[in-house]
């Protein structure tokens, strides 16, 4: 069973075997309604489905809730049936490269319970890269019975103002350097930081060549970042509540758990202008 990343070489060797199921998410923020479907119906791993990071893996925008709402657990249960996943399948994610849209299905899987879910290391980028089978075949797909069983905890805003200071709480915000100190801010309408988190970008978690580090040097960069504080006490933030699910990830890969997710982060923190911000480095 695969439960964090799984290689391309993996991945390659069960292409053909009916337990594996292979869910298409590439997006572009700046471009999300249309780019990431005409990529996956341009080519894509054989077999895979697409799965879009708006319509599927978010719920409807208030306004107030960030741009990435976390869905409803029954809005969830519909969209892994839909996909074809039950309690049997080995489900493996994957995006255009880093695996920050990926890693947020990884999350939702294990958040409601569903261990067998890998992210594909290096993504469609070194899939294409090392000339691997793609196809433009749209795969049919039968209806599964997902049943959920919520295991992994999430934090909301709620949780997060009430324990801005308690020491049972570190946050660590994926963002990168820039967006996190407030020196720019291209998608929000705030710039800057929820007050006490720590920078932790999510491209810190790559090599050179498109993959994750090796498990003992991320444990290595996040015992580092985190001093003594035990792993339980980390959740993890970003601007939307996708890319800090890449933190999360390579935290779990390098035997770090425990942590946990706001998924509203930065976009719904910043919509109440009465929540305290902060700017600068932490």
């Amino acid at each position: 069973m695969y439960t964090t990343l799984i290689s391309t070489a993996d991945l390659a060797a069960h292409l053909e075997d009916p337990s594996f199921v292979v869910v298409d998410l590439r997006h572009d923020l700046g471009r999300p309604d249309t780019w990431g479907e005409a990529q996956y119906r341009r080519a894509h791993v054989p077999g895979a489905r697409f799965a879009h990071v708006d319509r599927d893996l978010s719920a409807a925008r208030t306004g107030t809730n960030g741009r990435h709402p976390l869905p409803s657990v029954e809005a969830c249960v519909a969209l892994f049936g839909r996909l074809g996943i039950d309690a049997s399948k080995q489900v493996v994610s994957y995006d255009q490269g880093p695996g920050s849209y990926a890693a947020r299905m990884w999350w939702m899987l294990r958040w409601l319970g569903h261990a067998a879910v890998a992210v594909l290391d290096g993504g469609y980028a070194v899939w294409e890269r090392e000339g691997r089978a793609v196809t433009t075949d749209i795969p049919v797909v039968g209806a599964a019975s997902f049943v959920a069983r919520p295991t992994a905890p999430a934090v909301d805003v709620a949780a997060v103002a009430a324990n801005l200071s308690a020491a049972s709480m570190l946050l660590v915000d994926a963002r990168g350097r820039e967006r996190f100190r407030g020196d720019v801010e291209p998608i929000d309408k705030v710039a800057g930081h929820i007050p006490g988190s720590i920078n932790r970008p999510y491209t810190d978690n790559m090599t050179a060549d498109g993959h994750f580090k090796p498990a003992g040097e991320l444990r290595a960069d996040f015992a580092a970042l985190l001093g003594d504080r035990a792993p339980s006490t980390v959740i993890h933030t970003c601007g939307s509540g996708v890319t800090a699910c890449h933190n999360l990830l390579a935290m779990e890969h390098a035997g770090l758990l425990g942590t946990r997710l706001y998924a509203g982060s930065w976009s719904e923190w910043s919509a109440d202008p009465k929540r305290p911000i902060a700017r600068g480095d932490a």
